[in-house]
């Protein structure tokens, strides 16, 4: 993915978050998408969420949680047919979610994974 499509899947991505947008934050994703996160093992009970209907029953269920959530960007990186985006959460946590994207475009597998030195729980 060059530069450009990169900075600007991380600021959209960022922007619906941060607008609580669902259908917005959902938009980029395959149908039949993989996520992993250890969030969603709190949530949902299993750390994986397959497919598009199960990532939004997942954030449904996240979203009201975390009625402050506001993530900041710190960093994207851009790689061969996917994207690593560093974020801080309004929480203090320092998150880098890899997306990995589809031939058609559209993020096929994604990972969290929450910084383990910052010492803030979530």
């Amino acid at each position: 993915m060059d530069e450009g499509a990169a900075k600007a899947f991380a600021s959209e991505w960022i922007e619906a978050w941060n607008l609580r947008d669902l259908d917005r934050v959902l938009s980029p994703y395959a149908d039949d998408v993989v996520f992993n996160s250890p969030v969603a093992a709190r949530v949902m009970g299993d750390g994986v969420v397959r497919g598009k209907t199960d990532l939004r029953s997942y954030w449904s269920k996240a979203l009201p949680l975390r009625p402050a959530l506001r993530f900041t960007l710190l960093e994207t990186f851009g790689g061969h047919e996917s994207v690593a985006v560093r974020y801080r959460d309004e929480l203090g946590n320092e998150v880098i979610e890899t997306f990995i994207f589809d031939a058609d475009g559209k993020v096929a597998v994604s990972t969290a994974c929450k910084s383990l030195t910052a010492g803030v729980s979530s």
